[in-house]
């Protein structure tokens, strides 16, 4: 898609901006937002930057302050990759690839899937992956979360053979090296999202020190929602400089929790008072999905390759991922009503 006229335009004004705001966040941001409003045909388009454009009349909005910083201290070309790839291969191209797939195959398409990377086919079949995305692209999905543990630095080679999707990889601080963190500043389309705590600020630290784009994630469950919903994690996350941080439900975690925190988060973001994006894992990406298409469904696959959705997980080959087509899994959980 780099060679696609309406992104190399795109691209283009983008990489403008990004000069302007670091010397006027205020006004740049504004006059970006307002002119890609007014370019906007997709409903998911006109749905980010019509609400963009009514939170940024906040003056005092904290989110000036994530902007500027996120243009004084991360590699510009790593802003343009991921966000182009996000912004526009994703929400645009892609989704409209999607509801034409929808359309003419009879079952929903989520604009994302997440996959919870084994380490050990990783190393001895990182094909099986691969085939997956190549299978996704070909429906109009193109961002991935990838959760992985150990081996990062065998993540690498799966993001690079494909430069047109924006990847998110979710891992914990302990298992980020200096070899990873050299080797991961050549992959511009991929933003690390690093488990959260206090004492692992030194990772961030050295992520911000070499200018990588970053969020900060955490899974909550019943027993964290009071200081999550008080704002003091939001508080103490954003200390680090996070672009996102993403907060995930454990399996165990009950509705009651999971409604709370999905409705503090939104309320968190639109208030604005965070410099950092809050995100609830389910909720938000479900929510995007309502936008791009009219029946929101969310798609994440475990480590053995069983598909869990917001019903929760199932077992059944018919729904693996390594023993099905990512298009036939789709087809037989989300069909159309």
């Amino acid at each position: 898609m780099k060679n696609n006229t309406s992104r190399i335009i795109i691209e283009t004004m983008v990489k403008k901006a990004l000069k302007d705001v670091k010397d006027s966040p205020e006004r740049s941001t504004r006059n970006l937002v307002d002119m890609a409003l007014q370019f906007s045909e997709g409903r998911f388009q006109r749905n980010f930057f019509s609400t963009a454009q009514t939170m940024l009349q906040n003056e005092h909005s904290s989110y000036y302050g994530l902007v500027k910083d996120i243009a004084a201290n991360v590699d510009s070309e790593k802003i343009v990759h991921f966000g182009m790839n996000l912004g526009y291969n994703s929400c645009t191209a892609g989704a409209a690839q999607i509801r034409e797939a929808e359309e003419s195959c009879g079952y929903n398409i989520p604009w994302c899937v997440g996959m919870t990377l084994d380490s050990a086919r990783l190393t001895e079949e990182p094909e099986a992956y691969d085939q997956v995305i190549t299978q996704g692209e070909k429906l109009g999905i193109y961002t991935w979360m990838l959760f992985g543990k150990e081996n990062l630095l065998e993540v690498l080679p799966l993001v690079q053979v494909h430069p047109d999707d924006a990847f998110i990889l979710f891992c914990e601080a302990e298992n980020i090296t200096t070899a990873f963190l050299d080797a991961v500043s050549e992959a511009d389309h991929l933003m690390l999202a690093v488990q959260y705590a206090e004492n692992d600020i030194d990772v961030y630290d050295e992520m911000r020190g070499r200018q990588l784009l970053y969020s900060a994630w955490q899974s909550y469950t019943d027993r964290d929602v009071e200081e999550i919903i008080s704002g003091d994690f939001l508080d103490s996350v954003q200390q680090v400089h996070p672009v996102f941080t993403v907060l995930a439900s454990s399996p165990d975690c009950s509705k009651t929790a999971k409604e709370k925190v999905c409705n503090y988060v939104e309320a968190a973001r639109n208030g604005q008072t965070f410099q950092t994006v809050p995100w609830e894992l389910l909720y938000d990406n479900s929510r995007i999905d309502s936008i791009i298409s009219n029946d929101p469904v969310v798609a994440f696959f475990d480590s053995e390759g069983y598909l869990r959705t917001q019903a929760g997980s199932e077992y059944m080959d018919s729904l693996n991922l390594f023993k099905n087509d990512l298009s036939r899994i789709l087809e037989r959980a989300f069909a159309k009503k």
